[in-house]
């Protein structure tokens, strides 16, 4: 993967978003691969097509690509709320890439890959409705608040202005591919407890020591009132998909 960008395709375009828009559209056409399978080049998506960018011709998974000259933060914004959260149930969503790109030299900084499968709807933050005045009063956006999606979720294919060998990124991406199989409104549950696990910074800790974020969990999944119990299951569940190894009552171990 070459990181220097084409910012020859920029020629005769004045206004920055759109010299960024093409910039990055032309090099992720060059040099993106397809991380679920062995193709080796994203077929760009027709004109128009909202929310893919690119396709893989063989695979036919979905890739959504996200620009930005500064690092991702905490949050990115995305697009309507319910269809969002609609495709997150129906597993309709794409992939997401976000790309960290350098405007000094043109270059791309960093580049993660979040599979549609890995996204828990409780990193979907709904935004405040357009006001009344605005064109589309009362349309509600979305944020995707990267810190509630597991660690392992968040694949490095560029880290640091180094591309990360591509046999690393598919092997990380079919790491993850057990919880495609459990049934979306149950996966929510599985990532975000995961994600608990993993904030405890330990490579191995109790079911007390998850039962602590009861509160936290039952916040997020406001519909179950047996959330110590919910926590026993999904962490059977996480051991079933290989991301934890039980290792004696009632402790687990991060894999």
């Amino acid at each position: 993967m070459n990181i220097e960008m084409p910012i020859n395709l920029a020629t005769g375009y004045k206004s920055p978003a759109q010299r960024a828009r093409v910039v990055t559209e032309g090099w992720a056409t060059e040099e993106l691969y397809c991380p679920a399978c062995s193709q080796e080049r994203l077929t760009p998506s027709p004109a128009n097509t909202r929310a893919v960018d690119f396709k893989c011709r063989r695979c036919m998974q979905s890739y959504q690509l996200k620009g930005k000259s500064s690092a991702f933060t905490s949050r990115v914004i995305d697009g309507e709320y319910k269809t969002m959260m609609a495709a997150l149930m129906s597993d309709t969503a794409p992939n997401l890439l976000l790309l960290h790109y350098r405007p000094t030299g043109w270059s791309v900084a960093n580049l993660i890959l979040i599979p549609a499968f890995a996204f828990p709807p409780s990193a979907i933050e709904s935004r405040r409705p357009l006001a009344a005045t605005a064109r589309r009063a009362g349309w509600v956006g979305c944020f995707i608040v990267l810190s509630r999606i597991p660690p392992e979720a968040r694949i490095n294919l560029v880290l640091d202005g180094q591309a990360v060998q591509p046999s690393s990124v598919r092997a990380q991406y079919q790491r993850l591919l057990p919880l495609k199989q459990i049934a979306a409104p149950e996966r929510g549950w599985t990532l975000d407890v995961l994600n608990i696990a993993r904030s405890l910074n330990r490579p191995e800790f109790t079911n007390e020591e998850m039962y602590v974020h009861s509160e936290t969990l039952g916040r997020l999944h406001p519909e179950n009132r047996h959330v110590t119990d919910k926590i026993r299951q999904q962490l059977q569940i996480l051991r079933d998909t290989g991301l934890l190894t039980h290792v004696g009552r009632g402790r687990w171990s991060l894999t």
